[in-house]
């Protein structure tokens, strides 16, 4: 019998001014997760006490200046370094990084230089044994135009690298968006997934019956591939937020 998911959970689409940080992990760890994911360093310590891990945490901040640009690779190594610092201190597997927005070039070559920075930062994660996800996100919105809004590019750019410190995280809502064919992208290209979050589509609200993802038969296709990291829950509910955690745990503890 198949062992259930990991889950986690983004820390800022779950902790609401009337929800104390306590009650949240307290809640979240009766329920079953198993990680709390982006979440400041306040919270660490209390998400360890009660026996969860930080799942994973970014190595800079989402901006229009990313990994496709050369020059940007001196400002980003600093903060990769720092957080691959925490990161084995406080036992954190995963830290995300992203492409930034596309600025005139032709795609093969941003993944070319994309490539190139990852190799470099590569080497510190493979010191420290900490993978760096490149986060796949949807351009859609008027105000980001992301150059890893598809896994066929991002797939590209782990090729190149040939890093296992360097994968990619498939975001199930942002890659619903963008190119669809959710089940069989993970059959073919879950080699290279090393994260994964979820949301319902349309609105990035709760995995229920309104939106258009059927989780339970995406979560198993995870399962069948050998997959043992986590499963983040990024969305943002329309209710109690308690209430919605234990309802998207229920959906996706499938075997």
């Amino acid at each position: 019998m198949t062992t259930p998911i990991k889950q986690s959970f983004v820390w800022s689409c779950f902790a609401r001014d009337d929800t104390p940080a306590e009650k949240l992990v307290s809640t979240a760890a009766s329920i079953g997760y198993r990680g709390v994911e982006l979440v400041e360093p306040e919270y660490w310590q209390l998400i360890h006490d009660h026996g969860l891990e930080i799942a994973a945490v970014t190595a800079f901040p989402l901006a229009p200046e990313g990994l496709n640009r050369r020059e940007n690779l001196p400002d980003l190594e600093r903060p990769v370094r720092d957080r691959l610092d925490l990161a084995v201190k406080w036992h954190i597997p995963t830290l995300l990084v992203f492409s930034g927005n596309r600025y005139g070039v032709d795609p093969d070559t941003a993944a070319q230089i994309t490539a190139e920075n990852l190799r470099q930062l590569a080497e510190f994660a493979a010191q420290a044994k900490v993978t760096l996800v490149l986060e796949l996100l949807n351009s859609k919105l008027p105000t980001r135009n992301y150059e890893a809004d598809n896994s066929g590019w991002g797939v590209k750019v782990c090729e190149l690298v040939n890093s296992p410190y360097v994968k990619l995280l498939y975001d199930i809502f942002h890659m619903q968006i963008m190119e669809g064919d959710i089940i069989n992208t993970i059959r073919q290209r879950h080699a290279y997934f090393a994260h994964y979050h979820t949301a319902g589509n349309p609105g990035r609200h709760d995995l229920d019956d309104t939106q258009e993802l059927n989780y339970p038969p995406i979560v198993r296709a995870i399962l069948e591939s050998g997959y043992q990291g986590y499963l983040g829950h990024e969305f943002h509910p329309l209710g109690d937020p308690l209430l919605a955690l234990k309802a998207a745990f229920d959906t996706c503890d499938v075997t």
